[in-house]
């Protein structure tokens, strides 16, 4: 937990969940910027009495810091919006002060400001661009920020494409400003999302499956290579039981499971609300009508019952934004551990470097390879 000081206060903020050992800090110079200068400080200050709308606020930092002018949060992360509302109440602001909406929901019907935190996911970019478009007017101010190595032209032809004119500021501390003057009588298509295409055969269930894709949901054009080594080492079972498919992303997994097992129960787990629909659509798609599916935005498996799974397939990620971290992958571990019931077991597919085996091990006192090639395993471990 750290302290931003900016010229609308000071704030106490940290990154959720909340973790004494981490060092990473909820902001970082981009949001330090954008601050500074809706404030007046290098210029005129920016009118913020109508309907703000920040799309992509990273940890709720700059929610939080103009929460007094009651912004509407727009975010793809359930992670986002759980600090957003653990920041608004450390520092003692009314939870009602901020909106929280996700990418799914619908847009305000006209935004004043835009404040947009530069996604990481272009693709995220051009989909929510598309779908504030309507909304904005020929006098609303748009802002973008983010770190220098976030912004490149591509970015900048999206604003211009989809919204108006666009130019960047000087870069300051690394990061830099986008201005993007909205010009509502642009010709533009409509948003190029979801999309989907259809896997190849050799995959065993998984063969055929027309997959979608929301934006921003992690290779939306193709099966990555680590999925693909997965879909042909996954376990075979038949009989009633509780999958979930954790850190789900397009459903692939999940739904090759529930293919071939169809008397399962998959359950659908990711943190992200594009993720989660993606899934659904993917499963809509191939399942049978008798097959069961349950789909949840949340943080991990912290809102399923203890003992009340019998199998977990995982891939978890291993970057949170632009920092490499292994903090997720354990506490999807955990998560897992706890939701298995006696004799359940996880099922792990990972990059050969990360080592996942030795935290298998010290958390379920066994892990068995499956299978391996030279850049990937998959690992079991069975709840004891």
């Amino acid at each position: 937990m750290n302290s931003l000081t900016t010229s609308w206060g000071e704030f106490t903020l940290s990154r959720f969940p909340e973790d004494p050992r981490d060092t990473l800090r909820a902001w970082d110079a981009a949001d330090e910027y954008l601050l500074r200068h809706l404030k007046g400080i290098d210029d005129a200050p920016i009118d913020v009495s109508g309907t703000v709308v920040i799309l992509g606020d990273r940890w709720g930092a700059l929610a939080t810091a103009i929460a007094g002018h009651r912004p509407v949060q727009i975010t793809d992360s359930f992670l986002t919006q759980r600090a957003t509302a653990a920041n608004l109440a450390r520092n003692g602001i009314p939870a009602d002060s901020v909106r929280l909406l996700s990418t799914r929901d619908t847009p305000p019907d006209r935004i004043d400001v835009l404040l947009i935190r530069i996604p990481k996911s272009l693709a995220l970019l051009e989909d929510q661009l598309h779908r504030l478009a309507p909304s904005v007017h020929e006098g609303t101010v748009v802002i973008g920020t983010g770190k220098v190595t976030e912004i490149h032209t591509s970015t900048l032809k999206l604003f211009e494409r989809i919204l108006g004119p666009t130019r960047t500021s000087l870069a300051v501390k690394k990061a830099r400003l986008v201005f993007c003057t909205p010009d509502p009588a642009l010709p533009r298509a409509e948003s190029p999302w979801p999309r989907s295409y259809a896997l190849p055969d050799g995959l065993g269930a998984a063969s055929g499956m027309t997959v979608t894709n929301h934006a921003g949901v992690f290779c939306a054009e193709r099966l990555d290579i680590g999925t693909r080594f997965f879909l042909g080492h996954l376990p075979r079972r038949r009989g009633a039981e509780r999958v979930v498919d954790l850190g789900c992303g397009n459903g692939v997994v999940g739904t090759a499971a529930a293919l071939a097992n169809p008397d399962a129960e998959a359950l659908f787990v990711d943190e992200s609300h594009q993720a989660v629909a993606s899934a659904e659509a993917t499963f809509r798609a191939n399942a049978g009508a008798r097959t069961k599916a349950e789909f949840l935005v949340a943080d991990g498996l912290t809102d399923v019952p203890p003992g009340s799974v019998d199998l977990v397939l995982n891939n978890p990620p291993f970057h949170s934004h632009q920092a490499t971290t292994d903090t997720t992958a354990w506490r999807m571990f955990t998560g897992s551990r706890k939701a298995l019931r006696p004799g359940g077991e996880l099922w792990v597919i990972g990059n050969r470097h990360l080592g996942y085996h030795v935290k298998l091990r010290k958390l379920f006192g066994n892990c068995e390879l499956v299978a391996s090639d030279p850049k990937f395993v998959v690992l079991r471990a069975v709840k004891s």
